[in-house]
């Protein structure tokens, strides 16, 4: 698939199932991930497969249960099944360096542009993906255990949604008069 189409192109898929990524497939999407604008050489990323995601559905329900200690079983349940969205998941983690010179906002972005590459990347290999963070991300022990993005990874059960993005409100020509964009 040439860039452009696979720009153009690539969706996050809406349900995934087996079978999981081949290793080499795996590769490919790391490898993606890891041309990403990086000024700081974070390599944002962690993998998390097969019985490794049931014991990521504990860690969100332990994350459920600090940020609601009322939560109920059916609750505690649900959140487990989100590790289980995907037979595959790669965590997209910044660990952001105050100490060095890059603002913390490039890194923040650079493990941003990796999740795209890795996305681009898995769509390219014909495979499904969607990006997912949610609450827990934001969850300190969470953080800590795994990173914030979640991408899963596995075989698109449904295919391309029926809606296409609408692209006119995407960007706006700036002229530089009165310092304001120009109405589109």
């Amino acid at each position: 698939m040439e860039a452009l189409e696979l720009l153009r192109t690539r969706y996050s898929a809406s349900q995934l199932g087996a079978p999981a990524p081949s290793p080499e497939a795996i590769e490919a999407l790391l490898e993606a991930a890891a041309r990403a604008p990086d000024h700081g050489r974070l390599q944002p990323r962690r993998l998390i497969e097969g019985d490794a995601r049931r014991a990521f559905g504990e860690v969100l329900a332990e994350s459920l249960v600090r940020r609601n200690p009322l939560a109920g079983d059916q609750a505690l349940a649900r959140e487990r099944e989100k590790a289980l969205r995907g037979p595959t998941i790669i965590v997209v983690a910044t660990r952001c360096d105050r100490s060095v010179k890059i603002p913390v906002v490039e890194q923040i972005v650079s493990a941003g542009c990796a999740a795209h590459g890795l996305m681009l990347a898995a769509f390219a290999e014909g495979l499904g993906a969607f990006w997912r963070t949610g609450e827990a991300a934001y969850d300190e022990a969470v953080k800590e255990a795994l990173g914030i993005g979640f991408i899963y990874v596995g075989t698109d059960t449904r295919g391309a949604p029926s809606r296409p993005r609408a692209i006119q409100n995407l960007a706006r020509r700036w002229t530089g008069d009165g310092r304001k964009p120009a109405a589109s």
